[in-house]
């Protein structure tokens, strides 16, 4: 769909964007992202100012940081959306393959397009899949990744629960999302920005409805400490929260523990 042309899609009962209260959310959410897939990622570089593009490798870093990669050999990528971490993922590990699902199918497609050319291109291997019921075998992976998904789950301890069932023991799990600035005062120019403007900017290129979404989602989105704490009862005992860009994201890691 070209840019400025009609609006974006509407919830189940005529909201702009989706809405948690209704039982159409989830298909809700498939139809927004499907109709932001062409600009999905320039808008992002454009929203964030250009941080986006440090924010996934300072997260790998973080990663090296908290636990050596050691035998990591398969990791698996959850709410892929145009497939920019997995290429980071696979980038950053050059022996890893990588497996990376959405429940957008035109994500999904997108993400093919993306990686066709890349290097990398070989390891990785892309198809639909929902956080809330992964389809892969207990223990089948060394490291799961997602950047930017929980906000978007109905059920974030289903989806905890099942990024443990897929790791190893020993294996690490990886989340990057945006969280609240560390600092009140940054808070408040963050929010004027984030709650305000890039709605703005998306209202200009035809998508207010999915960008006045983003700053709704990060509402209900638990604390940093309340979601460590909901890694740790999932399974990852050692679990951490660090914040990048004052705050504005974090990487969140966990250890998956040697039993559930």
């Amino acid at each position: 769909m070209p840019i400025g042309g009609a609006p974006g899609p509407s919830a189940a009962d005529g909201s702009p964007y989706p809405s948690r209260s209704l039982p159409s959310f989830e298909r809700d959410v498939q139809r927004m992202f499907t109709h932001i897939v062409e600009r999905y990622e320039w808008f992002d570089h454009l929203a964030s100012l250009g941080n986006d593009y440090l924010w996934r490798p300072r997260a790998l870093w973080d990663l090296d940081r908290f636990r050596a990669p050691g035998r990591f050999a398969r990791a698996l990528d959850i709410g892929c959306g145009t497939g920019e971490l997995a290429r980071q993922v696979a980038r950053h590990y050059p022996a890893m393959r990588v497996v990376a699902g959405d429940f957008t199918a035109a994500m999904v497609r997108r993400a093919r397009s993306a990686t066709r050319g890349h290097g990398e291109g070989g390891r990785l291997d892309f198809g639909r899949a929902t956080a809330m019921r992964l389809p892969f075998a207990d223990g089948a992976f060394d490291l799961v990744t997602s950047a930017f998904v929980a906000r978007n789950l109905t059920d974030l301890d289903l989806a905890l629960g099942e990024m443990r069932r897929v790791l190893r023991p020993g294996g690490v799990v990886l989340m990057l999302e945006i969280t609240e600035p560390v600092r009140p005062a940054f808070g408040r120019l963050f929010h004027a920005y984030f709650d305000r403007v890039v709605p703005s900017l998306g209202a200009a290129v035809g998508s207010e409805g999915p960008y006045r979404y983003l700053p709704e989602s990060l509402k209900l989105l638990p604390s940093r400490e309340a979601l460590t704490e909901k890694m740790r009862r999932a399974g990852f005992p050692r679990a951490e929260g660090r914040p990048q860009s004052l705050g504005i994201v974090t990487t969140f890691l966990g250890e998956a523990g040697s039993s559930r």
